[in-house]
């Protein structure tokens, strides 16, 4: 597959993956910590900002990868 390709594909993979798991940890936010104190909300929030890196480092290192491989 060209790499022009594997770039478009994987920018709209990492525009999705950030768009889906804004939502998703927003509603997992909202529906577990409505009760919870400031400290558990920073907690989560700083862990979950820090999560999505994973998987689009992955998806990263597929679309810089050559051709051919």
């Amino acid at each position: 597959m060209p790499v022009r390709v594997k770039k478009l594909i994987g920018t709209v993979l990492l525009v999705l993956l950030v768009v889906i798991y804004a939502l998703v940890a927003t509603m997992v936010a909202v529906a577990q910590l409505a009760q919870s104190g400031a400290l558990v909300h920073l907690v989560f929030f700083f862990l979950s900002g820090l999560l999505w890196v994973l998987p689009a480092m992955w998806i990263i290192k597929w679309m810089v990868k050559p051709a051919g491989r």
